[in-house]
């Protein structure tokens, strides 16, 4: 359980890192669901 949980939180840290800022985290989200979205169209 307590690696599970050091994994989780690694993980978040590192995604956070590679944004900089919770507004580079919202970019990136926007982007993948604008990706999906297109993709989803005809």
């Amino acid at each position: 359980m307590r690696t599970l949980v050091l994994s989780v939180l690694v993980a978040s840290f590192l995604s956070l890192a590679g944004c900089n800022t919770v507004k580079g985290v919202g970019q990136d989200l926007q982007k993948a669901g604008s990706a999906i979205e297109g993709a989803a169209k005809p």
